[in-house]
């Protein structure tokens, strides 16, 4: 039995306005085309199924077009969660019908765990694989909020929350395991962060809980689980160096401080019979879609690669990150000119120099696209001179906004 484990497509991603549509229809064709020749049976995609609760028309098209697609394939079953960018209630409108193409999608806890157990049978009617599909866990989901609880309180029962939520769905599928056959392999999914986990520049990766990125133990997951599939982190990692304990990552770079990864899916082998060593693993690389590259440095270090990228004919998109000391005012000016005739296209400039001396003065709003959400909250804090000692309950107040902000479920009714 051969499963493939992917996760986070973000699918109507853009990059500074620039849509991405192509890369993912291409993508969604290289990953038919791997179903088919590896043979694969069963797909795991581990949530962000979307970049945002709200996905567009061309967004959907291309999902539903992939799922079919995959339903007239040698996979057998598709096996969805949802992320913390999905709607639960979206992705689980459908799930009926979705069944029908033995798709199954788990967006949200039911309160009944057995809801998120899923016996997967072999053409001969036989089970061959149980799945634990955790979707992304929510903080009003596990834990219950109580007047003056600290910070390492509300941490502590977040943990203690998601762990208990995998031990008791676990339990349930080892008793199902118990009832049907000893050799039928269990894998668990989830959506979340492990303590460990490699995060890059500009990756979008959420903060999912109140106080911190709730980095979870790895410990948290029973040991006979045999493998664990999960999404959250877009860097293809292993779990405490676990073979079978995997973030699959992005298939596609969600932004440039991702552009020199090597993208892939994880493939997984299990035998008739459950191997002491555990199931294969390997990776199978995803070709470059769309070409991406950062270029920092002095003016001649950022003219010379501009030069080599255009003499091979490159159709990268760039993003320009101007660190000499000369004091350069006609920037995007001489960029232009540079990449003039080529097929090479800029999408964001960054003219450190100018824009270190504007911060500095703290400008008028005209650099809030340069900063993240976090450097704009400082910056007012400054702006407005709060006392060091009333901040660190501001940030936690502005933390709680953003968490609830992001686990609205806007589909929901």
């Amino acid at each position: 039995m051969k499963i493939l484990h992917t996760s986070d497509w973000h699918i109507g991603k853009t990059l500074y306005g620039r849509k991405r549509y192509d890369e993912f229809e291409a993508f969604f064709s290289w990953l038919v085309e791997t179903i088919e020749q590896e043979q694969v049976d069963v797909l795991l995609i581990a949530g962000d199924i979307f970049d945002t609760s709200t996905p567009g028309n061309r967004s959907q098209q291309l999902y539903y077009r992939f799922l079919h697609r995959v339903a007239a394939s040698t996979c057998r079953h598709v096996v969805i969660i949802a992320g913390n960018h999905d709607s639960p209630s979206f992705l689980s409108a459908p799930r009926e019908l979705l069944r029908a193409l033995d798709v199954h999608v788990t967006g949200s806890l039911s309160g009944n765990p057995a809801d998120e157990i899923l016996v997967l049978h072999d053409p001969e009617g036989d089970a061959e694989l149980i799945v634990c599909a955790v979707p992304h866990l929510r903080d009003r989901d596990i834990r219950t909020a109580e007047a003056g609880e600290s910070m390492e309180d509300k941490s502590r029962k977040l943990v203690e929350g998601i762990r208990d939520h995998y031990a008791e769905v676990i339990n349930l599928a080892r008793l199902q395991r118990t009832a049907l056959s000893s050799s039928i392999p269990i894998i668990a999914m989830g959506h979340l962060f492990v303590a460990g986990g490699q995060t890059v520049e500009g990756d979008g990766v959420r903060e999912l809980y109140v106080g911190s990125l709730a980095h979870v133990p790895a410990g948290i997951f029973p040991p006979d689980i045999d493998y664990l599939a999960l999404g959250h982190l877009h860097v293809p990692q292993r779990v405490n160096g676990s073979s079978v304990m995997r973030y699959s990552g992005s298939p596609l770079p969600i932004g440039f401080g991702e552009a020199d990864q090597e993208k892939s899916v994880c493939l997984i082998e299990f035998n008739r019979q459950i191997s002491a060593t555990g199931p294969a693993v390997s990776l199978i690389n995803i070709p470059v879609f769309q070409p991406l590259e950062r270029i920092r440095g002095n003016w001649q270090v950022i003219s010379d690669r501009i030069s080599m990228l255009s003499a091979a004919n490159s159709c990268a998109w760039l993003e320009i990150n101007y660190e000499g000391d000369e004091m350069i005012t006609d920037l995007q000016e001489r960029l232009q000119s540079a990449i003039e005739g080529s097929q090479l296209e800029i999408l964001r400039i960054r003219n450190n120099r100018i824009m270190n001396q504007i911060l500095d003065q703290i400008d008028d709003g005209g650099t809030l696209e340069e900063l993240s959400v976090n450097e704009v909250f400082e910056h007012c804090l400054s702006a407005a001179a709060i006392p060091v000692e009333q901040r660190t309950e501001l940030w936690r107040t502005y933390q709680e906004t953003l968490v609830s902000l992001d686990e609205e479920d806007i589909r929901a009714e």
